[in-house]
This record gives C-alpha cells, sequence and structure tokens, in this order.
C-alpha cells in the first residue's frame, strides 16, 4: 500500500492547479493520477489562443497554459502517474488504481481531489432519429483529430449545437478547407461565449439558426445529408419547417456533463442540475476529506474559472491533511432561484470561510436590463444592475465573512435574478 497526504484524480488545467496549490500550502507528499499519455487535459487539444487572461495576464494557446503549470508542477516536485486508470475510491480514501507497468495500486491518502473534467453528451443521448452511418463525430473528437491527429473528419459539415467547441470547431474546420454549411441551436439562445460567436461564426459568414434541430441523418454508410426543422416553444419540431443540408460530416456540441462515476460510487451528493457534486465553502463534497473542482463539479467557461477553483480546493485539502476537518459555525445553505439555476458553493460556513468568498452561478435563460440580487434571510445586500446576463456565461458574486456573521440568526441566502 502507497501512502500519500493527497491523491489527485485527473492531470487536466484543475489537477495541475490544485496539485501545486496543495503542495505551496504545506502538503508533504502528493500524488496526481493521469489516465491519458500526457499531463494537460483537455488543453493539449486547445490550440487556438484566448486562454490565461485571467491567471497569467495574456493570451495563450491551450498547450502553452497546460504547460506553465505543468512547469510549476516539476518545480515542485510533485509526483504523477501517466496512462493510470482509477478504477474506485472507498470511503476510507483508499484509491484502487491501474496501469501497464505496475498492474493494480492502492494508494491511501488523506485527502482526495476529484478533478476528473467533464465529458460531451454523444449520439445516443439525442434521440435523432436515422441510421448510424459514418461521419457523425462529437466536435471534441472531431478537434482532437483535426489538432492532434492530423485528420480532417469531412469536408462538408453541419454543426448541431452552438456550445464554446462547436463554435470553435465551425472557425477551425473553415481554415482548414472545409464548409460549414450551418450552425443549429435546438433552444432560443446559443450556449457558447458571445465572443465566440463573433471571432468563430460572424467573421467567417456561418449562418446560426436557433431554434432549430436534426430531424433526420440521411446516408446508411456515409452520412450524405441531415435534415433541418424548427422547433417550438417545447422544443417539438413544427411540421412543413423542414431544410434539407447536403453534407458529408454532422459534429454534435450539445453539452458537457461532469465525468462523475467515481464519484457517485464513493456516495458523493450530486446536484440534480450540474450532475456534480454538491460542496460546502471549502470546496469539500459530504465525504469528509474528498474535495472536488472545476468541470468535474460544474462545466465553467472559461479555464482561468477553473485554476482559480482547483487552487482553493488544493490549498483547502493541504489545510485538512495539516490540521484536520474546521469545526464550529453552521452550514447556511445557498438558494438558486428566480432564474439563477445553482450556485457553487451549496453551502457556506461564516466562521470557516476566508474573509471573502467567490460563489458562482449559472442563469437559465437569457435577462436584460436586470439585476443579480443576494438576500440574507429577507434582507437584501448585493443589488448589481447587468446588461445582459446568458446561460452561455458564468457569473459571480463575492460574500464577505463579516457581512454574514453580523447575522447571527441566518437561516439561508439566496440568490436571483430581479428585473428592478
Amino acid at each position: 500500500m502507497l501512502n500519500y497526504d493527497i491523491v489527485i484524480v485527473g492531470g487536466g488545467p484543475a489537477g495541475l492547479a490544485a496539485a501545486v496549490s496543495a503542495k505551496r500550502n504545506g502538503a508533504e507528499s502528493i500524488l496526481v493520477l493521469e489516465r491519458d499519455k500526457e499531463l494537460g487535459g483537455i488543453l493539449n487539444q486547445c490550440i487556438h489562443n484566448g486562454f490565461g487572461l485571467h491567471t497569467f495576464k495574456e493570451e495563450l494557446t491551450g498547450p502553452e497554459y497546460a504547460q506553465r503549470f505543468i512547469d510549476q508542477l516539476l518545480e515542485e516536485n510533485i509526483e504523477y502517474k501517466l496512462n493510470t486508470m482509477v478504477l474506485d475510491i472507498s470511503k476510507e480514501k483508499v484509491v484502487t488504481a491501474m496501469n501497464r507497468s505496475e498492474g493494480i495500486l492502492e494508494i491511501q491518502a488523506k485527502a482526495v481531489i476529484l478533478a476528473m473534467g467533464c465529458r460531451e453528451r454523444s449520439r445516443g443521448a439525442l434521440n435523432i432519429p436515422g441510421y448510424r452511418p459514418a461521419g457523425v463525430f462529437s466536435a471534441g473528437t472531431a478537434q482532437r483529430l483535426v489538432n492532434m491527429e492530423g485528420y480532417l473528419p469531412g469536408r462538408e459539415v453541419v454543426i448541431l449545437g452552438s456550445g464554446d467547441i462547436g463554435l470553435i470547431m465551425a472557425r477551425r474546420m473553415t481554415l482548414e478547407g472545409a464548409k460549414v454549411k450551418v450552425v443549429a441551436e435546438l433552444l432560443p439562445y446559443s450556449g457558447g461565449l458571445k465572443r465566440n460567436i463573433v471571432q468563430c461564426l460572424d467573421d467567417f459568414g456561418i449562418p446560426l439558426k436557433l431554434s432549430h434541430t436534426v430531424v433526420d441523418i440521411k446516408g446508411k454508410e456515409r452520412v450524405e445529408g441531415i435534415t433541418l426543422a424548427q422547433v417550438d416553444e417545447n422544443r417539438r419540431p413544427i411540421p412543413g419547417t423542414e431544410e434539407f443540408y447536403e453534407c458529408d460530416t454532422l459534429l454534435l456540441s450539445c453539452g458537457l456533463i461532469p465525468e462523475n462515476e467515481l464519484s457517485r460510487e464513493l456516495g458523493v451528493e450530486m446536484s440534480p442540475v450540474t450532475s456534480g457534486p454538491l460542496v460546502n465553502e471549502s470546496l469539500e463534497t459530504n465525504v469528509e476529506g474528498v474535495f472536488a473542482c472545476g468541470n468535474v463539479l460544474h462545466v465553467h467557461d472559461l479555464v482561468d474559472f477553473v485554476s482559480q477553483e482547483a487552487q482553493a480546493a488544493g490549498k483547502n485539502a493541504a489545510e485538512y491533511v495539516l490540521n484536520g476537518k474546521k469545526e464550529g459555525g453552521k452550514d447556511i445553505p445557498i438558494i438558486a432561484t428566480q432564474g439563477a439555476r445553482y450556485t457553487v458553493p451549496k453551502t457556506v460556513n461564516p466562521q470557516r470561510m476566508d474573509e471573502k468568498h467567490v460563489v458562482r452561478f449559472r442563469v437559465g435563460d437569457v435577462y436584460k436590463n436586470c439585476y443579480v440580487s443576494v438576500y440574507l434571510d429577507d434582507e437584501r445586500i448585493i443589488h448589481r444592475k447587468r446588461p445582459v446576463v446568458a446561460p452561455g456565461e458564468m457569473e459571480q458574486i463575492e460574500l464577505k465573512k463579516e457581512q454574514l456573521e453580523a447575522y447571527p440568526d441566518l437561516k439561508e441566502i439566496t440568490v436571483k435574478i430581479e428585473t428592478e
């Protein structure tokens, strides 16, 4: 049995930042377990720029951003194992993993940080009728094929879903010589960042059709074309609005799901909204000594926020290993309502929290000229005007310890979107 202070599952942006932060906050022995053949996670295939503006105050590509953290990991002499798959985590924090060179490993950890990232929603989850021809890819798979393997998946492309990866692949496929005919989105608004719609679609003259979906895929061996139809407010196709597009490739960019099989088996309580763990202000789950950060917790829009969250998780895990669980105080639930879909964290303990604490959340619709409001029981303490809030962009508010401590009988904190 191997023994470590902290075991981190996942060597992507969240795992790397958590490891470096834990080491700098006093944890002695740290082990990062990564199932891929290199560190860096999904960033290795994100060769476009736009990363690092918050963290490093300069614009980097995905691999450059990852390399900054890999360099820090090596400077701190933090151990890591590649090509290593974690099979199980027990309540006693025994991590069972395997790789080809060492076989099955059992590792006893004092704290575990979950940083497994997220995966794409597959075609099977979308219920599109038709055969199963070649030429249907998730946008992330196409991104890996083009950017890392050097293959072009197709020449005439339709993209379903306007998540950030889909938008970026619309631009990428165009730059590689393919013709992107249309990007279709089921919802009445785009799921991606505004800047990606401008830079990836508008700048290349690619049409975006909102409230549309694919109702049929033509072709038995290879995709020959797809049929788009408009949908009503219940997201059902409207008969008579069908349009046929000839194409040889369909890319799916229909949302990301946190990778939480290990968390569920461990008995971690999950959020029905994010499909990620429910955590407190320390990013600790209901299983003592098990922390979560990054896209395994909730899907972020910017990697800089993943790194910030992971640094907090690493610091809190190191404190837990050195000093044990902080006792005292009471957990106050944060309730998301009236347009706010969820919050991370789900509870805060004013006695245990830092002087300032960032709460992140997403909204469920596009709201214009609205206010982001926070209530302590019935008293409003934040009322911030916003010209527009959208589901594709994460929102955040800051809670101050002194504010919360001024309400000793506080029962709940409410986050909502108001029109006045």
